[in-house]
């Protein structure tokens, strides 16, 4: 016998997928500049020229063998003392190598954060609307996601909904800032309200609620807009980063775990993490990403085309009639549905070769989101077909 969860897993592509399957078959049906697909958030912006430059100076000056060979299971050392130095330049904090994991990318360090903590009855809480798979990474080590819903008007935490589910059960809470699929960025307000109610919570329960800090686009953020680094507020926060997105590397797979040293027996929590790692089976991270990461820690890709992008998507969209809190980073766009079956709306959208997202796998139903790290080329030959979309409502 098999396990049925993962087969169901394996056997039912997510809705962001399954749209975009759609997607490359529809190309071969009518031609690729035909369909207008905004499906799945794969960055189109080149990896900046520091990427090329490192992975061939690094061939040229390591032994292969070392290379490609293994690093430490947390990582290659020099690699971890130069991103902790750079954390602390950039937010004020005072890191070293010892508080750092190397994962193969953010997906591997929140997976890793779960298995960690988990012990059975555990639930972790998650702020719709939300990443879906954050549904089967908890699922996946034995514990419960309890869902928070949205505060529409501006995607900020709904924290009147958020003290009724909290509870002694609650092991973590889920926060990513910026957010997939609003680009919301919470303020400094919302993580210090956050921070104060899960402070308070953790002496009445008599046990640490940790937040895992999802980041993968703490860099693409708009207008100077701040994001807050959750460590400076709160200590019992795991960071969970990946280049994937900041340097249009998603296919690489690397990341980090980051676990401050004033969190609750910290020593404790970074071997955890070195346990579930090593449970999980990742071994390492990739060696020569590893050192590419390192050799371009300070540098991003053109995170200007995004915000052009943006721009013109949601200045459209808004003239069109659709309503949209207008995202602070991320390249997404979440607007509200034009009739209140977000999936109805979407097959509807097809008609005109538009590929989008319901919300509803995301926990916001009646929102759509539009992944807009296209080529603007595309988005200017979508717009007239968001206003006969728009048409057939408004």
């Amino acid at each position: 016998m098999i396990s049925e969860q993962m087969y169901l897993l394996g056997s039912n592509r997510s809705t962001i997928r399954e749209a975009f399957e759609y997607g490359k078959k529809r190309a071969a049906e009518v031609g690729k500049e035909n369909v207008y697909d905004f499906s799945i958030g794969n960055p189109n912006v080149p990896a900046p020229d520091c990427v090329k430059n490192a992975i061939i100076d690094i061939l040229n000056e390591f032994d292969p063998a070392v290379l490609h060979g293994y690093t430490s299971a947390q990582g290659d050392d020099a690699v971890r003392d130069t991103i902790a130095k750079s954390i602390n330049r950039r937010f004020g904090t005072a890191f070293t190598k010892d508080n750092l994991y190397m994962t193969v990318g953010a997906a591997a360090s929140i997976t890793i954060c779960f298995r960690a903590l988990t012990v059975p009855g555990d639930e972790f809480i998650a702020f719709a609307p939300f990443f879906p798979e954050y549904k089967c990474f908890v699922e996946g080590v034995g514990a419960k996601l309890v869902v928070v819903p949205a505060r529409i008007e501006d995607f900020q935490i709904n924290f009147s909904e958020f003290e009724k589910r909290i509870s002694e059960h609650t092991k973590g809470v889920i926060v990513n800032s910026p957010n997939n699929p609003s680009g919301a960025v919470y303020s400094e307000d919302t993580i210090i309200k956050l921070a104060e109610i899960l402070k308070e919570k953790s002496k009445e329960y008599g046990h640490p609620i940790y937040i895992i800090s999802d980041e993968p686009y703490r860099e693409i953020a708009y207008k100077n807009v701040n994001i807050p680094f959750i460590t400076n507020y709160y200590e019992n926060t795991f960071v969970c980063y990946s280049y994937s997105k900041a340097l249009s590397l998603p296919g690489e797979r690397i990341g980090y775990v980051l676990v401050p040293r004033e969190m609750v027996e910290w020593e404790k929590a970074y071997a955890a993490v070195c346990g579930a790692g090593r449970v999980l089976g990742y071994v390492n991270a990739p060696s020569l990403f590893q050192r590419v990461v390192a050799r371009c820690v300070d540098e991003t890709s053109d995170i200007s085309v995004y915000e052009r992008n943006k721009e013109l998507l949601y200045n459209a969209l808004i003239s069109m009639g659709y309503k949209c809190v207008e995202p602070g980073g991320t390249f997404y766009l979440f607007p509200q549905s034009l009739e209140p079956d977000a999936k109805v709306f979407c097959e509807k959208a097809k008609k005109y070769d538009l590929l989008i997202v319901p919300g509803d796998d995301f926990g916001c139903p009646g929102h759509v989101r539009l992944s807009y790290c296209v080529k603007t080329e595309q988005i200017e030959r979508s717009l007239p077909m968001f206003e006969k979309l728009a048409k057939e409502y408004l």
